[in-house]
This record gives C-alpha cells, structure tokens and sequence, in this order.
C-alpha cells in the first residue's frame, strides 16, 4: 500500500489547511487511516484517526475542535482539515494506515505510512 500527502504549506496563526492523502489500494475501506506529526526536535505525535467506516474519530487534545479527519472510501482518500492554526502545529504530517488497529492513538500500531506533508504556522 503506498500512501501520497499533499496539501501542506505555510499559513498565518489563526489560518487554516487541508491535507489529503490518497493511497494505492482497492481495499482501502478495509484501512483504519490516521495523520500523525512530528515537529522539530520531538517525537512523532498522533494527531486524529478514523474507522474504516469512517464512523468513529479519534483527536489528541491539543487538535480537538480545530481539526476535522474524514475520509471518502470510494477516492481512497483520506482528508485532515486543521483550522484556528496554532505555531506548535507545525511539523510534518503523516498519514497513516492499517488493517485493525487496536489502538488508533498510538503510532507504532500502524503498518503503512506516506511520505508526510510539511505545514509550517508562521506568528
């Protein structure tokens, strides 16, 4: 499975983006899917996550209410919309992805990953 980001950029504090990425499989709404992060000098860090289905979402605290994970099945796509962009958002992005993950917060649990998207949040 090979997973392509795209969509990231620089933007002002207070902006917004949406990060896409599309992979490479007929099966994959058979995919828990989830955009992970790594800013400079740490760790990677999750960020959202959604079900196959797309029925169930998954945030870290630090994102919720300001980003949006979906996804559309029948684009093999799944999408992170981020609003109310903060400095400490910045980082390169991953998606991610996994046949049933048992934890969908924790980023080792997922077998696929894409090559990341950079988002920068200028002050």
């Amino acid at each position: 499975v090979q997973l392509q980001a795209s969509g990231g950029g620089v933007v002002q504090t207070g902006g917004s983006l949406r990060l896409s990425c599309a992979a490479s499989t007929r099966t994959f709404s058979s995919y828990e899917m989830a955009w992970i992060r790594r800013a400079p000098g740490k760790e990677r860090e999750f960020v959202a996550a959604i079900h196959r289905t797309g029925g169930n979402t998954y945030y870290a605290d630090s994102v919720k209410d300001r980003f949006t994970i979906s996804r559309d099945n029948a684009k093999n796509t799944v999408y992170l919309q981020m609003s109310s962009l903060k400095p400490e958002d910045t980082g390169v992005y991953y998606c991610a992805g996994r046949n049933n993950v048992v934890s969908p917060r924790a980023p080792e649990n997922y077998q696929y990953w894409g090559q990341g998207t950079q988002v920068t949040v200028s002050s």
